[in-house]
């Protein structure tokens, strides 16, 4: 019976109770109708007075035959009170589970709103609460309880993401400074070389500070709740990212709803990853499609083996493959912002290592309601 859900157990237990205190009533009641006939009826058994007769009647032989009427109607009565009583206490216990069948709904509906409130947050809508009203039972604790936790996630969420974007937005404005003083310095007449390979060495490295800081940002950006509800066709954002790119394009409609910038990110991300990490002379295959209720991203390339239990690594910040550390222009945060960006939009991200060498993502999000 385990493998039975609660409400299923919690029906079965009230028809089982009901079916048991319905049978103890009936025998109860059987035991205090056969008595109260056997007070009120005459004694069987009765010896009388032989050749008792009255004219032509045999006195003693019509007692008999009434004696014998009596424990006939008794046996026929009880019987009947058995028969009919067990045939009403099955109707009513029918009747009686599909009303427990109901209560048991209504009852285990505040866990379903937790059920509901949690899938909500571990889809990433931190500020989502149950906020349960009724008596101050064990589930009404229960609910308040997993609020308060809520509420000191989400404190703690938001001041993580406060403090990376203000550090973030601290950091862009010295290396912009840097940047600049670089560039300068390169413009004088005939800098000596030494000086030309230092500030080209400079400005590299600033350079992809400079995509750090715009990463952290994105990523904390897109962890958030999204303010920018528009209809967007991904296979449109694919065109105009792979204009410059030698990509194999095979472009279906794929309309969602959500942030176009977010999600333009989604595909440069994933795109830039194939081309970066890929072999020499290999391919690119981005594909959009619908299938159902979904609009789906497709991006696969040709590069190197990837082991199956390194690929959940891959979506962690600031964690890359051992053979792509050495990689001078990533930053470690491409694929946590395209995951991000998908679960903000109601979606989900998949990757696998493709037969051959490389890796096969897709990006599932909600089509257009």
């Amino acid at each position: 019976m385990n493998h039975l859900g609660i409400r299923t157990r919690l029906t079965v237990l009230y028809g089982v109770l009901f079916l048991l205190g319905g049978t103890i009533l009936l025998g109860v009641t059987y035991f205090l109708v056969k008595e109260n006939i056997h007070q009120r009826g005459a004694e069987p058994g009765v010896e009388l007075p032989a050749n008792i007769k009255v004219g032509d009647v045999a006195i003693n032989e019509f007692v008999e035959q009434l004696q014998a009427r009596q424990m006939e109607i008794e046996s026929n009565t009880l019987h009947a009170l058995l028969t009919q009583g067990a045939i009403a206490l099955g109707l009513v216990t029918v009747i009686g589970v599909g009303f427990g069948w109901l209560m048991a709904e209504r009852a285990l509906r505040p866990v379903g709103r937790i059920t509901e409130t949690a899938r909500r947050v571990a889809g990433g809508s931190m500020h989502e609460r149950i906020a349960l009203r009724g008596p101050a039972d064990e589930i009404k604790e229960l609910a308040d309880t997993f609020d308060s936790m809520l509420e000191r996630l989400d404190t703690a969420f938001d001041g993580q993401r406060r403090f990376v974007a203000n550090a973030s937005h601290e950091l862009r404005t010295p290396l912009t400074i840097n940047r600049t003083l670089i560039e300068v310095a390169l413009g004088r007449p005939s800098p000596p070389p030494e000086l030309v390979h230092l500030g080209e060495t400079l400005l590299a490295v600033n350079a992809r500070h400079e995509r750090l800081i715009d990463g952290l940002l994105t990523l904390v950006a897109s962890e958030q709740a999204l303010t920018v509800h528009e209809t967007v066709d991904v296979a449109s954002i694919v065109r105009h990212v792979a204009l410059q790119r030698a990509v194999d394009l095979s472009l279906e409609p794929a309309v969602t709803v959500g942030d176009p910038v977010l999600l333009e990110r989604v595909v440069q991300n994933l795109v830039d990853n194939a081309v970066a990490y890929n072999v020499p002379d290999g391919t690119v295959w981005v594909r959009t499609r619908t299938t159902g209720a979904s609009a789906e991203l497709v991006v696969e390339n040709t590069g190197p083996a990837v082991p199956a239990y390194e690929v959940p690594r891959l979506f962690e910040p600031f964690r890359r493959l051992r053979s792509r550390t050495g990689s001078q222009h990533g930053t470690g945060l491409g694929l946590s912002i395209v995951r991000s960006v998908a679960v903000a939009h109601g979606g989900r991200v998949d990757a696998r290592p493709r037969d051959g060498g490389g890796l096969i993502v897709t990006v599932t999000l909600p089509t257009q309601n």
